[in-house]
């Protein structure tokens, strides 16, 4: 009898649960270092060893940019699920309720109202992690529905940007949101109220193309990717290597499209030096800033 792996074995295997086994370590996608999850998390999903930025959870993004972590979520309109009847390998009603199990949200956008600097704003910020952040119907309406609440109030209106682009389910439906958010755009502009764009991993697609590049000032985190179309797309169009570091955040500020890029612990120090400036509004520090300095 081996008493490492007929007793010692079966007894860890007993007490280790799958579970704690694949979410103890995270994988970094740029150097390949395996991050523990705890303290990756507790570091702003930021890599210790490369400083790459890792995709945040959006009430964790919320939490970093209001003051004190203190933010009112806004009730979005519930629309119809699936316009067109859409089915590929599997049913669009199918998908949503997959990822609304996986991700307890109900589409890809969240809209939050609350204090950064001591000035009332609203962010709509899109999730990743549903569909890819792709701008369908209630994506389009969140947006809508953030820009009233800013008019309404006379609010500064930021959206952070996270999305692969338009929503293939719902065909010209998403489409169309390219023009409705462009709409609700012009319309804080026509009221002369500031529009943040903060732009995050990834910016494309339809939502480069619309609402995440029209702001006053554009805010991107250190490296993120943001484009329309993809790298390896645009070198088989035009049949040539494409320029080192293009499509990121640093290579579009070389090139006027980005006014600042920060690393993430910095994003809300820059926000609220450019709310207070598009405000005339003296800022107001938050305790959570305080404490960590």
């Amino acid at each position: 009898m081996n008493w490492l792996s007929d007793f010692v074995r079966p007894k860890i295997k007993k007490i280790t649960t799958k579970e704690i086994a694949d979410n103890l370590w995270t994988k970094c996608p740029e150097c390949g270092q395996m991050l523990f999850t705890k303290e990756l998390e507790k570091n702003n999903f930021i890599c210790t060893h490369c400083d790459h930025h890792l995709r945040l959870p959006i009430l964790k993004r919320f939490e970093m940019l209001f003051d004190n972590g203190e933010f009112h979520l806004v009730t979005l309109p519930k629309l119809q699920e699936d316009p067109l009847n859409f089915k590929d390998s599997k049913k669009y009603t199918d998908r949503l309720r997959t990822y609304r199990k996986s991700t307890g949200s109900e589409d890809a956008i969240k809209v939050a109202q609350g204090e950064i600097g001591g000035i009332t704003c609203v962010i709509a910020a899109l999730d990743f992690s549903f569909m890819g952040g792709s701008m369908g119907t209630a994506v389009g309406e969140g947006i809508v529905k953030g820009a009233e609440i800013a008019m309404r109030g006379n609010y500064p209106f930021i959206t952070i940007a996270a999305s692969g682009g338009a929503r293939m389910q719902e065909g010209i439906l998403s489409l169309m949101q390219m023009a409705r958010t462009t709409a609700a755009v012009n319309m804080l502009k026509e009221k002369g109220l500031p529009f943040i764009s903060i732009l995050t991993d990834p910016t494309t697609g339809g939502v480069s193309a619309s609402f995440a590049m029209l702001g006053d000032v554009h805010i991107a985190e250190k490296g993120c990717v943001i484009g329309f179309a993809g790298a390896r797309v645009i070198e088989q169009t035009i049949r040539e290597k494409l320029p080192e570091g293009f499509q990121r955040a640093e290579y579009l500020k070389e090139h006027g499209m980005v006014d600042i890029v920060a690393r993430r612990p910095e994003l809300k120090n820059e926000l609220v030096k450019v709310i207070s400036i598009l405000t005339h509004k003296k800022p107001q520090l938050d305790t959570q800033l305080l404490e960590s300095k």
